[in-house]
């Protein structure tokens, strides 16, 4: 048992700040809700670490719970809407007097106009993944990833051209 706690402190150190910012692409830029979600990620981390196969390296199998974990919520949050008094569809791309958090903003405002595949396979390429190990994580062939990537970005920059 100390030894997987000490391995989860360990995975959890190296893997925070990675799956924070993955779950925050998909909050929308909410920090409290991308918290939430990351702690559920590591929840599941830490029930399913000791069954962890080591067929691939961790940190994919760790991106691989955070996108489902994220896309399982995407798909809760149509059929038990938030009662906060914000909900994230309420959550807005304000224009800044900063040009580059106001880029930033259109960046994030287009990204979440993509399909859910699409939006995780380019907020794993914005976080600096390799893209073969973003074609593990979605179960895809790295040359499909390739061709899709190249789509996503297009009508990405379609999207900021508006």
């Amino acid at each position: 048992m100390k030894h997987s706690e000490t391995l989860f402190k360990e995975v959890y150190q190296l893997n925070y700040p990675k799956v924070f910012r993955l779950c925050l692409g998909y909050a929308k830029g909410d920090e409290m809700l991308a918290s939430d979600l990351c702690q559920e990620v590591f929840i599941k981390v830490w029930e399913n670490l000791p069954s962890f196969r080591k067929e691939s390296a961790i940190a994919t199998w760790i991106y691989r719970i955070t996108v489902n974990t994220c896309l399982l919520y995407s798909r809760n949050k149509t059929r038990f809407p938030v009662s906060n008094t914000t909900t994230i569809e309420e959550t807005s791309y304000e224009n800044t007097h900063d040009p580059k958090e106001n880029n930033l903003n259109s960046m994030y405002a287009c990204i979440d106009q993509l399909s859910k595949d699409n939006k995780s396979i380019i907020l794993l390429e914005l976080e600096g993944l390799p893209q073969k190990e973003i074609a593990d994580i979605m179960g895809i062939k790295h040359e499909a990833l390739r061709v899709r990537i190249h789509r996503i970005k297009n009508e990405l920059t379609k999207c900021i051209k508006k």
